[in-house]
């Protein structure tokens, strides 16, 4: 070879300059500053109610739970046996998901098509989406469900784009991985199945990779198909009850939609709308107009069903990368280039304005009066909620210490030779979880709850002797016990939706033991 030959860099050397000049460096620039935000300020109030879930779970490693199957509790386990218990260490993994989302949504935009701008605006969508911000704030199992239906979506639109069927059972392996974590990834699922039915995409659909992907996904989900079946579809079982006692708040059409708008900012609705419309009627984006249709079916199941607000969030990321991808495209003449600029300004301007919502930013006095200058009503899921001052995410993160001292002033009462056989039972696993968790530095024993998962873990062989209950009414536990010793009430606390909650001491049992009195304490709801 000649001197004045021209050099070709190595492979590596390209890949990295194309990261570069795509924008990608700068999205993981993005994506790190908001996974420090989340750290920074991931401690700010106390541990939330579905957190002490989470953790109780953990401690009893399952192939699933009534609530939920067992991918999260499972994290939770390993991240504490790391990390440690502090708040910032139980919402270590959602802060680090959120910012993974960031990076996610723009390489779909990249897939799209998206340039420099598409990618950034794409990852400043849901750098300001509170949905997203709240998932990196709380450990819920809504923390990875945004990757993992965007994982699902990556891989079929790249099946699409370069026309690689294998790349299906990837999609299958991710859904698989999904139902460990939430099962409404089954209906992002049933949706790319609907999108290919209606689009010239249905090829797919005899393609034997395809098939094999669903194979996968059945046989990730097995062992938690397993076990729902063994314990009779608890999970089924608990919706069920939801929905019989009316305990959430139902949308109409306009609420719903106005609500969807508000969880991923008002100010990115135009661009995923422009998303969803481009994927139906744009040529660029044609290949990839299922995806449009799973959206719409994603939306209508849920709305049917009534389905919080929530539930839908997953689903945007994909339409914010085609929507900025459009955006880029529309506004690359001269004359509209500064507008580029000018929407991402905004956007970040707006997104700070409203991140205080989901983000503990702000003490609960200031948050009380932050909310009041908002333009619009906060979201209420469920109607027990309406009486909080604070909004749920926020309210059930207080009250538990106050109820956990009061266990404790209770606990100190039983003589020492009475302790091994005296029960503390709660009410729901917000309670039970409290104790378990917090109470641990009191000496308390784990408590008893027939509240979801904590009813199948049973009364652990306590004979109901003695037993310290929390929440119920005296004339309720007369008609169980002959000796009833009110001990106390929780400590007010203005902020927190669980308040106020009575602590007695109980003996002599009327029933003949707490084995047998098992079976009526399940509450599946």
């Amino acid at each position: 070879m000649s001197e004045t030959a021209t050099y070709a860099p190595p492979a590596f050397s390209r890949g990295r300059e194309s990261w570069i000049r795509s924008g990608m460096a700068f999205i993981c620039a993005i994506a790190l500053a908001k996974f420090l935000f989340h750290l920074y300020f991931n401690n700010r109030y106390g541990y939330f109610r579905d957190e002490f879930d989470y953790i109780a779970c953990g401690n009893h490693l399952a192939w699933g739970y009534v609530d939920q199957p067992p991918l999260i509790p499972f994290l939770t386990h390993v991240s504490r046996a790391v990390l440690g218990d502090s708040l910032r260490s139980i919402r270590f993994i959602p802060a680090l998901a959120s910012s993974l989302l960031v990076v996610q949504t723009a390489l779909i935009a990249r897939e799209f098509g998206g340039r420099f701008f598409a990618l950034v605006l794409a990852a400043i969508t849901v750098l300001v989406a509170p949905q997203y911000l709240s998932n990196g704030s709380l450990l819920t199992t809504n923390c990875l469900e945004p990757n993992l239906w965007m994982g699902c979506a990556y891989f079929a639109i790249l099946a699409i784009k370069r026309n690689d069927s294998r790349y299906w059972l990837w999609f299958g392996v991710v859904a698989g991985v999904g139902l460990e974590e939430k099962y409404t990834v089954a209906l992002f699922g049933f949706g790319i199945v609907v999108g290919l039915l209606l689009t010239e995409q249905r090829r797919f659909l005899l393609d034997k990779w395809l098939w094999l992907g669903g194979l996968a996904a059945l046989l990730v989900f097995l062992p938690n198909l397993l076990w729902n079946i063994h314990y009779h579809w608890p999970f089924l079982q608990l919706m069920h009850n939801i929905r019989a006692e009316g305990r959430d708040v139902v949308l109409g059409p306009a609420q719903y939609f106005i609500q969807q708008t508000i969880l991923v900012h008002p100010l990115t609705a135009p661009i995923w709308i422009a998303g969803l419309l481009a994927l139906f009627f744009s040529v660029r984006l044609r290949p990839y107009r299922f995806l449009a249709w799973t959206y719409v079916v994603c939306y209508g199941v849920l709305f049917v069903l009534h389905g919080k607000n929530y539930y839908l969030a997953p689903v945007y990321p994909m339409l914010l990368a085609a929507g900025a991808v459009v955006i880029d495209y529309a506004f690359e003449r001269r004359s509209t280039a500064w507008l580029k600029p000018a929407i991402a300004i905004v956007l970040l301007a707006s997104g700070a304005r409203l991140a205080p919502v989901t983000v503990p930013m702000l003490s609960p006095e200031h948050f009380i009066a932050y909310a009041k200058t908002l333009p619009f009503k906060l979201p209420v899921m469920e109607h027990e909620h309406e009486r909080a001052a604070l909004p749920q995410w926020y309210a059930d993160q207080f009250g538990w210490q106050e109820i956990v001292d009061e266990t404790a002033l209770a606990w100190n009462q039983i003589p020492p030779a009475e302790r091994a056989d005296c029960a503390i039972f709660a009410q729901d696993y917000g309670q039970a979880g409290a104790i378990d968790f917090l109470g641990r530095r009191d000496g308390l024993p784990p408590a008893l709850s027939g509240h979801q998962t904590y009813f199948l873990w049973g009364p652990r062989g306590y004979s109901g002797k003695c037993m310290i209950v929390l929440g119920e009414r005296k004339e309720v536990l007369e008609t169980y016990f002959d000796s009833v010793q009110f001990v106390g009430i929780s400590a007010d606390n203005s902020y927190a939706l669980e308040k106020g909650i009575g602590v007695d001491i109980c003996r002599g049992p009327k029933f003949g033991t707490l084995a047998q009195l098992w079976p009526g304490f399940k509450k599946w709801r």
